[in-house]
C-alpha cells in the first residue's frame, strides 16, 4: 500500500498511538447481517488489531470478531483497503467492564516479563499475576511506590506501569492504559495462566 493509501484509510502508521506485533490467529468476522466470514489476524495491540477478510468492510462498520478459542470482541472498522481490515475493540459497557474486572481481578500466570525501571536496563522478572489494570511481580532490585517502569510481554508492545504497592520481594505495577479483557485472555493462555 502506498503512502497515499495508507493516509486515505486511516492507517497510517505515524498516527497510530501504539505499535503493533505480529500475530497469525484464525478467526470469523460476523457483520450485522449475521454472516460469519473466515479472517486472519495478522497483527495486535492491546486496543486493535489488523485482519485479512475476504469481504470489503466499512469504515465505522461495527463487527464481532470472533478468535477460536478466546471468545467474541466487538469492534469498530477503522479503515479498509485490498482486503485487510484494521478494527478497533469497542469500549466495554460499564457492567460488563464491572463483571470482566471481578471474573480476572487476579489471575495467576507462572511466567516472565520484561521490565525496566527508568536509567536502567532491561530485565526479567517473575509475573504472579495479572488483570485488565496491573500485574504483581517479583523483583530482586525493589523500587519504590510511585516509581515508574515499563513492561512488555512477550509479542506485544512497551506498557507504561506505576508502581503502587511494595512488599517483600513482591511489587503490585498498575498500568497507566488498562488492557482490553480480549488481550488479557491472550496473555494468561500465552504465560500458561489457569
Amino acid at each position: 500500500m502506498s503512502g497515499a493509501e495508507a493516509q486515505r484509510s486511516g492507517d497510517n502508521p505515524a498516527e497510530r498511538r501504539e505499535s503493533r506485533r505480529n500475530v497469525s490467529m484464525p478467526g470469523r468476522l460476523v457483520r450485522a447481517g449475521g454472516v460469519p466470514h473466515v479472517i486472519e489476524l495478522t497483527d495486535l495491540n492491546y486496543s486493535g488489531c489488523c485482519v485479512i477478510t475476504p469481504v470489503a468492510l466499512d469504515v465505522g462498520e461495527m463487527v464481532e470478531l470472533l478468535v477460536f478459542g478466546r471468545g467474541s470482541i466487538s469492534s469498530e472498522v477503522r479503515w479498509y483497503a485490498a482486503g485487510k481490515a484494521g478494527l478497533l475493540f469497542a469500549a466495554l459497557p460499564q457492567e460488563t467492564k464491572e463483571q470482566i474486572e471481578r471474573r480476572t481481578a487476579r489471575v495467576e500466570v507462572p511466567g516472565e516479563v520484561s521490565l525496566r525501571a527508568v536509567g536502567q536496563d532491561v530485565y526479567q522478572v517473575r509475573v504472579r499475576d495479572l488483570s485488565t489494570d496491573g500485574c504483581c511481580v517479583e523483583l530482586v532490585e525493589l523500587p519504590k511506590v510511585g516509581d515508574y517502569m515499563m513492561i512488555k510481554f512477550e509479542g506485544l508492545e512497551v506498557m507504561d506501569a506505576d508502581v503502587c504497592w511494595v512488599a517483600g520481594h513482591m511489587a503490585g505495577l498498575k498500568f497507566d492504559q488498562p488492557i482490553h479483557a480480549a488481550v488479557l485472555d491472550l496473555l494468561v493462555k500465552r504465560l500458561g495462566g489457569a
